[in-house]
């Protein structure tokens, strides 16, 4: 047996930040090296960030992150180092390349691209062919890419098979909720199956709607947890890896699938691992596979997925429309923990029909949080609405026309101060309302970023509690948290007017929006067929609403947006 020292860098990149990508990985090359590893391992696309979407397209890009790959090479030094880029050889391919001693020893390029999903590698890249295997003295290893590894019968088989000890997977893949314990299931199936340990590096940080939440996994030949990455925190992770290089007792399945891959060796001139007399210890880590609840972890993702969105797109401030209600409040909460308190701004804008005690909460949270406040109320503005348009209406009711009027004044408000100041303005609808159209367009759906957008309201007021907890005390006011939910745009308002309790409402939307299920799937003693029946229509009727609103980031299995891409036009119902 042997042991190779790894070193993987759990980056956090910006897509089309070449430089300040290049300048990242050249910093971590030159803190890993110091521990003299046989491997440095950068994530997937690491040079360009993922995804880069139509970035692909242009020519010039492409160039660019070649030129900023070669920029790399000639740093490298005695340890093997492989980084995620994006080839051109008689197309484009998502690659990674192998380096050593300032050499491009070989190009791997991903063989199974994801086309599903928030994916859609296929309008990109071209395939790969090559199932490859390199010769490093005595150890033998297989590099792939993300979803190579996802399939039983891919490149890890056959790179078992042809003698690999060690499988190196670099990925840029999404977080969801509990997924963590899909990756770790897969790959310890995956280790066992072929006799091989595996690396798998996974990106950190958050793109538009998606977060990457490193967690990395280290498995030994038999499956058995090594050590893994922190979650949603960039890092170096360096660890010693046992390999079998005497497989007699652990034998490779052969691959079985229908799809046959060309394996190519390639012989690395170095030996692995490396003869030191004496190398630096490796850090000790106290991270391990730490459990975190569902809470916990959606509460860390929403957070790096705000920091990132808003400081990687030039902004360095924020400010929320405050209501006294549970979805502003938790927005301002994950806003303070992401980009500081100094740099979150609330906004109260009451109106007649806002409580005593909303106001109390707001001012409650405001102290907890220690954020700024403006008060502005919209009572005069909305009086002028109501006069300029008293003879257009000509003495017809109140219905939600003026209550739509009051959340377009608050919209237009927050706009003015994101011009004025230069803040993102960040929505708080959360994904129960977004789903059945719950929400104003141009007016509460106004802004920038829709931090809970995926959140469901049953979810936000467990992260809430879970937020609260971490505390210590009610960060959130205790009584926000309890009291029934209204929009406060009429009077003695209550969401139940309007929609099924969320209790009702948000199993059968998980049912409907991200299982698929079938109309007689979702009916149940709480809710019978009229009640799925009208709440289907309602979601099947917002769509409009959705292509209008902000991205936000994505938590659940299927998200709004790329996950879930349905006509606007639309006749079809399956109820």
């Amino acid at each position: 047996m042997k042991q190779v020292r790894l070193a993987l860098c759990q980056m956090n990149p910006t897509v089309g930040d070449l430089a300040g990508n290049t300048k990242k990985i050249l910093s971590f090359l030159k803190e890993a090296s110091a521990y003299r590893p046989d491997f440095i391992v950068f994530p997937e696309l690491a040079v360009t960030g993922y995804p880069p979407e139509d970035l692909v397209l242009k020519p010039q890009f492409v160039e660019d992150n070649i030129a900023a790959l070669d920029q790399i090479r000639r740093k490298v030094g005695n340890s093997i180092v492989i980084a995620g880029f994006i080839d051109n050889c008689d197309g484009l391919y998502n690659a990674a390349a192998v380096l050593h001693k300032q050499r491009i020893v070989d190009i791997y390029h991903k063989i199974y691209l994801p086309n599903y999903g928030v994916f859609d590698e296929y309008r990109y890249f071209r395939r790969g062919s090559r199932c490859t295997v390199y010769e490093a003295g005595p150890v033998v290893f297989g590099i792939n890419i993300c979803e190579d590894i996802w399939n039983s019968d891919g490149p890890a088989a056959y790179q078992a098979a042809a003698g690999a000890h060690i499988i190196i997977n670099i990925n840029a893949s999404p977080y969801h909720m509990y997924k963590h314990r899909a990756r770790f299931e897969m790959l310890a199936e995956r280790a066992r199956d072929n006799g091989v340990a595996i690396a798998y590096l996974n990106m950190l940080g958050g793109q538009d709607e998606l977060v990457f939440d490193g967690h990395s996994l280290v498995l030994n030949a038999e499956g058995q947890f090594i050590t893994a990455g922190k979650r949603f925190e960039e890092e170096l992770i360096v660890v010693d890896v046992p390999v079998f290089t005497n497989r007699k007792h652990l034998v490779a399945r052969r691959p079985r699938g229908k799809t046959k891959l060309l394996v190519e060796r390639v012989v690395i001139h170095c030996n692995v691992p490396r003869a030191e007399t004496k190398r630096r210890t490796v850090p000790g880590r106290s991270c391990g596979d730490i459990p975190m609840s569902p809470a916990e972890e959606v509460y860390h993702a929403l957070v790096l997925g705000t920091r990132d969105y808003v400081l990687k797109n030039g902004f360095t401030d924020a400010c929320i429309g405050l209501s006294g209600g549970i979805d502003s409040a938790i927005v301002a909460a994950i806003a303070v923990d992401a980009i500081g308190k100094d740099h979150v701004h609330g906004v109260f804008m009451p109106s007649p029909f806002t409580s005593i005690e909303s106001r109390e909460d707001v001012k409650k949270l405001v102290r907890n949080l220690g954020i700024s406040l403006a008060d502005m109320p919209i009572t005069p503005i909305f009086k002028g609405y109501l006069t300029a348009f008293q003879k257009l209406f000509g003495g017809r009711r109140p219905d939600t026309t003026e209550e739509n009027i009051q959340a377009r004044i608050r919209g237009n408000i927050l706009m003015a101060m994101s011009n004025k100041f230069g803040w993102l303005v960040l929505t708080t609808g959360n994904k129960s309302e977004m789903s059945v159209g719950y929400a104003t367009l141009y007016g509460d759906m106004a802004g920038g970023f829709a931090v809970i957008k995926d959140v469901p309201k049953t979810l936000v007021y467990t992260i809430s509690a879970w937020r609260n907890l971490h505390a210590g005390f009610n960060l959130i006011p205790g009584r926000i948290l309890t009291k029934e939910p209204t929009a406060e745009l009429k009077p003695d308002q209550k969401d139940t007017d309007s929609l099924p309790p969320y209790e009702v409402l948000d199993p059968v939307l998980k049912a409907y929006i991200e299982e698929e299920k079938g109309f007689a799937e979702m009916v149940s003693p709480l809710c019978d067929a009229d009640c799925v029946k009208r709440i289907l229509r309602m979601v099947d009727l917002s769509e409009y609403k959705r292509r209008q609103s902000p991205p936000g980031i994505k938590i659940t299995m299927r998200a709004f947006g790329k996950d879930r891409r349905f006509p606007i036009t639309n006749r079809y119902r399956g109820y």
